[in-house]
């Protein structure tokens, strides 16, 4: 998807309907990886959420990684493999199996799963590769699944935390998130309150470090219980009224409209 000739880009300067706004709520590449918020750039017109260069690292999971690697923030251990790379020492430098095999730029947890040996290792990631050039293998960091959602701009705040618990699977995958009863959700999740805030900070300054603005949802895994492993930002997460961040929302008291009335005003500031 490209646009690539003068003609092509003064197209967009001709569009003859002119939103005051779009509410963006594509997920996957080209709806929160950057593709779309650019030609809306190029339109002049304005749109909610992150803009390029928030929503292309939060998309690529490789360099989200980077990014929380040079600030120090905690991860699992994961090593990269390129498109047909099998690897021979995966034990050595993440750990034994039980391991997570994600493509590098997909969204709800599509191509992700997991592998209890090496011959499903090369399974996984042949599904992986299906989606992306490059895969991710992370070790399996066993513990409580949470998320934060974050609301703002320049002076981002932290939403209730979500407990998942995956009902029809080991972990918070596709079917889980879109299917019916496919997973429980608990507000606020069940742990205290010092690791509360801390997951809320933590989740607060992922969302300023990549500049994003508007709404995003950080996932983490709590190690044991208790160490928070950061898995992923969501620049553009699930905003049905059943999902994650307007449940959490409700929660902390914004219903369902006042959500969707703060998030485009944000896009305004």
């Amino acid at each position: 998807m490209g646009l690539a000739t003068k003609k092509e880009y003064k197209s967009l300067s001709n569009i003859k309907i002119k939103p005051d706004i779009v509410f963006v709520a594509m997920h996957g590449p080209f709806g929160e990886d950057g593709t779309i918020q650019g030609l809306l750039e190029l339109a002049g017109i304005k749109y909610t959420g992150s803009g390029v260069l928030a929503s292309a690292l939060g998309m690529d999971k490789l360099m989200f990684r980077k990014i929380m690697e040079k600030e120090n923030l905690p991860i699992p251990k994961y090593i990269v493999l390129k498109r047909n790379d099998f690897p021979k020492s995966v034990r050595r430098l993440v750990g034994e199996p039980p391991y997570f095999v994600k493509p590098n730029n997909q969204g709800s947890s599509v191509g992700v799963s997991i592998a209890d040996n090496s011959a499903e290792l090369r399974k996984s990631l042949k599904v992986a590769w299906k989606y992306s050039d490059i895969a991710l293998v992370d070790e399996y960091v066993k513990g409580i699944e949470v998320t934060c959602g974050v609301l703002g701009n320049n002076q981002p705040f932290a939403l209730p935390l979500v407990e998942i618990i995956s009902k029809r699977s080991r972990f918070f995958d596709y079917e889980s998130k879109y299917t019916e009863s496919g997973s429980e959700e608990i507000i606020p999740a069940r742990i205290g309150r010092n690791l509360t805030k801390i997951v809320q900070k933590i989740a607060v300054n992922v969302h300023s470090l990549l500049g994003c603005k508007g709404f995003s949802r950080v996932d983490f895994i709590l190690k044991n219980g208790y160490d928070p492993y950061i898995l992923e930002i969501n620049t553009i997460p699930g905003l049905t009224p059943m999902s994650l961040l307007p449940k959490a929302a409700k929660a902390y008291g914004l219903s369902y409209p006042k959500l969707l009335d703060k998030i485009i005003s944000y896009a305004f500031k």
